[in-house]
């Protein structure tokens, strides 16, 4: 009998949130931009999500842009006092789509400003600054190097203005989430992290020890994982598909992960909230076999594993 998993987490001490939240990024049109076809069954999705039980949502000023908080903002609004949205600030999108960092103070605050509209609210519950220690694209490294002080220095600003309650990073190294650490209290980081990309997993550790929430995107490696054999094994013992014992994996992996899987579809978004149920249910074996997927022992923060390299290649051709 293994030991209960706690289902729950408190995000900055304040806010306990269950820990399968919802990613929104699909929510927005082709590539990342503009608004989806069905903008009511968008709208009808996330209404969904509330009414199963997910009260962590992830969003991003980039993502539309502005439109995926837009309708965040037309579905949930007023946002009640127990739903966390976790907003990501300081990226945008270039001409041609392309993944752009600007966390020039400036522009920090103005988006916190732009999504506080979008979502209809007066207070973001998490904002994360976007840094650039995971990225896969070196070419739209940020112009100017800005230094983290200044930064995170605007969001300390607006958490002080009231604009913000908690604040975490992305893309953060354990390094950097220490030298924010002298900034501010951080609540919450944001890497990849999933069966075949472990290069969080540095960071992870250091939010295990301060009882920071560690929030993995790209949990399900949208839907990359391929035919794992550590996977299919649970899954045709529980009847689950293998998609809902990769997130019950990652409840099992940390106490404080929360994977905020993205679907367009409730069905799939049912299947997601059942790793809740199921991650108990997991033998010890079958947690060792999927921890032993990867070596995470060689993983790094800059590298993405070509498993990860080649299913984002094919979703783009």
């Amino acid at each position: 009998m293994t030991n209960p998993t706690n289902l729950t987490l408190s995000l900055g001490g304040v806010n306990d949130v269950p820990r399968i939240g919802y990613g929104a990024m699909q929510l927005s049109g082709t590539g990342v931009i503009g608004l989806p076809d069905d903008i009511e069954g968008a709208i009808s999705l996330l209404q969904a999500a509330v009414a199963e039980g997910v009260h962590f949502f992830d969003t991003a000023n980039a993502y539309g842009p502005r439109t995926v908080n837009q309708l965040i903002g037309r579905a949930l609004a007023p946002i009640a006092d127990d739903i966390v949205i976790g907003n990501k600030v300081g990226a945008w999108r270039g001409p041609h789509g392309e993944w752009l960092t600007d966390s020039r103070p400036e522009t920090v605050r103005a988006q916190v400003e732009d999504a506080l509209l979008d979502m209809r609210s007066e207070t973001s519950a998490l904002t994360y600054l976007r840094l650039w220690g995971d990225s896969q694209a070196p070419g739209n490294a940020p112009e100017t190097d800005v230094p983290l002080e200044d930064s995170l220095g605007a969001l300390v600003e607006l958490r002080e203005e009231g604009k913000i309650r908690h604040i975490g990073i992305s893309g953060a190294s354990p390094e950097m989430l220490e030298r924010a650490q002298r900034i501010t209290p951080i609540a919450a980081v944001q890497n990849r992290f999933n069966l075949v990309d472990r290069s969080g997993v540095e960071v992870l550790a250091a939010c295990e020890q301060q009882g920071i929430a560690f929030v993995p995107y790209f949990p399900l490696a949208t839907g990359g994982l391929g035919a794992i054999a550590a996977l299919e094994r649970p899954a045709s013992r529980l009847g689950v598909p293998t998609s809902t014992v990769a997130l019950a994996w990652l409840l099992r992996r940390s106490p404080v992960i929360i994977p905020i899987p993205g679907t367009k579809s409730l069905g799939h978004l049912r299947s997601n909230l059942g790793a809740a149920q199921v991650a108990d249910q997991l033998t010890l074996d079958e947690v060792e076999a999927l921890t032993a997927v990867q070596d995470e022992s060689v993983a790094r923060l800059d590298i993405m594993p070509d498993e990860m390299l080649d299913y984002l290649a094919s979703r783009r051709s």
